[in-house]
């Protein structure tokens, strides 16, 4: 399945991007490794392929399906995602050259933007907007230090266009008590970004374990949370700082907004807007 922009992608964006393709088999492996990635394809093929209950040919014939010379090369490529996610401000430096900031700024976010929008699976960002607009299920969005910007900003446009929507609490109370109610009329939007936040994954799981749709905004490396989640939605964060950049992210969220006003209308937004427009101020 590889095309012309396969040497962006990580591993994990090859394996879904190649899902509608693959035969069975091979989808067996793919939900293998997304389960407990990357670590599943580190073990050997013999393992991989015990593990997802196919033949070890059928695991090369996956890898090979995704672009790789063979097995060792998948597993150098997954290797040098682990030394990527571990990347830290310390780690990472900075981009910006002797020259234009404006330049270099621009030429790194709009190729990172390209990037996320290329990568993007046109099926789960669909499901994604169709799973947020149902208004039979309540919306609950949560994010990490950061990436709880992604969660709020969300939040803020969805209250505006359909009822039952919240920033969950990010407390460990808060979050044990949302789980202890969650159930299969909820979906869970998570934010989480490299250096991946041990709380958020495991709220996410818990949530997925009490029968709610996790919706998982996340990067190409792609946090643990990814195996509990319904669907996944990576953006690129290289960015020209040593700091991961939440410009890409960003961009979905609006792009899902967008989608969402699309299925609803703007008949509850207009409503308010009325409301709010009644209002007197002494």
């Amino acid at each position: 399945m590889a095309g012309d922009d396969s040497a962006v992608l990580s591993v994990a964006e090859r394996v879904r991007r190649g899902l509608d393709a693959a035969s069975a088999g091979e989808r067996l492996v793919a939900r293998t490794l997304l389960a407990n990635y990357p670590a599943a394809g580190l073990e050997t093929a013999a393992r991989l392929a015990e593990r997802s209950g196919v033949s070890a040919p059928t695991v090369v014939r996956f890898v090979a399906r995704l672009g790789f010379s063979g097995y060792r090369a998948f597993q150098q490529a997954l290797r040098e995602e682990i030394e990527a996610r571990r990347a830290s401000p310390l780690t990472l430096g900075q981009q910006i050259a002797e020259g234009s900031l404006r330049s270099t700024a621009s030429r790194v976010y709009g190729q990172r933007l390209a990037e996320t929008y290329a990568a993007l699976s046109d099926p789960e960002l669909e499901r994604a907007v169709e799973l947020i607009s149902d208004p039979s299920r309540r919306v609950t969005s949560l994010g990490g230090r950061y990436s709880h910007l992604l969660a709020e900003y969300l939040d803020l446009h969805l209250r505006l266009l359909r009822p039952g929507t919240q920033v969950l609490d990010t407390r460990p109370e808060g979050m044990a008590a949302f789980c202890v109610d969650a159930g299969r009329k909820d979906v869970v939007v998570v934010f989480d970004y490299r250096r991946y936040q041990r709380d958020v994954v495991d709220f996410a799981r818990q949530a997925h374990r009490r029968g709610a749709k996790v919706v998982l905004f996340t990067d190409p490396w792609l946090s643990p949370a990814a195996g509990a989640a319904e669907l996944v939605i990576p953006a690129r964060v290289e960015a020209p700082s040593p700091f991961d950049s939440l410009v890409p992210a960003m961009a979905l969220v609006e792009t899902v907004i967008a989608g969402v006003t699309s299925r609803l209308g703007q008949d509850r937004l207009r409503r308010i807007e009325d409301l709010a427009t009644d209002v007197t101020v002494d």
